[in-house]
């Protein structure tokens, strides 16, 4: 799990966690230092071979994603800015928020769509826990989270919105700086 999490931290490298530890609390907390794919013991090498494909296919895309976002420095919203190549979060005047993997990528996308309704599936594909092993839920995990660090109050949420049975939707103005 340190391993898993300080290659998080300093690449955007695949990790996929192969173990043979069955216990739910593990694959979860696997995925929330940033595997992407989590496979327990006993497998068939054409599973792992799959799910290195998919893993391989995902972050492909996403390099491709990136590769034309890259002019994009950071997005603003209220008194926060999300950097995307350091991957921070600040609360200005200068207050850095640290996130997991997971809570930097859901801004990320939802920022870049405000107004748009995404949906549980779109919002775990794009925070790289997507697989039929994990739960739709872990996404709310993640909302927890982030909205912890950025609402007054997060019972009543400012800035990500619940659309219940849909997904989420951005509630914010964002500025994009180059």
């Amino acid at each position: 799990m340190a391993l898993a999490r300080k290659l998080r931290d300093e690449s955007a490298i695949p990790i996929i966690m192969l173990t043979g530890v069955r216990d739910e609390a593990d694959r979860v907390m696997g995925l929330e230092l940033g595997a992407d794919d989590y496979l327990t013991k006993p497998f068939s090498p054409r599973e792992l071979l799959a799910r290195i494909r998919t893993v391989l296919r995902r972050t492909k895309g996403e390099a491709l994603s990136q590769a034309r976002q890259r002019d994009i420095r950071a997005y603003r919203f209220a008194e926060f800015e999300l950097n995307l190549r350091t991957r921070r979060l600040a609360k200005h005047p200068g207050q850095r928020l640290d996130l997991t993997n997971g809570e930097f990528n859901l801004p990320r996308r939802v920022t870049r769509l405000s107004t748009t309704v995404l949906t549980r599936d779109q919002l775990l594909e794009a925070s790289r826990v997507y697989d039929n092993e994990v739960y739709d839920r872990s996404i709310d995990v993640r909302y927890c989270g982030f909205a912890r660090k950025i609402e007054i109050d997060p019972s009543q949420p400012q800035f990500i919105l619940t659309e219940r049975g849909v997904g989420y939707s951005f509630n914010s103005p964002v500025e994009i700086l180059y």
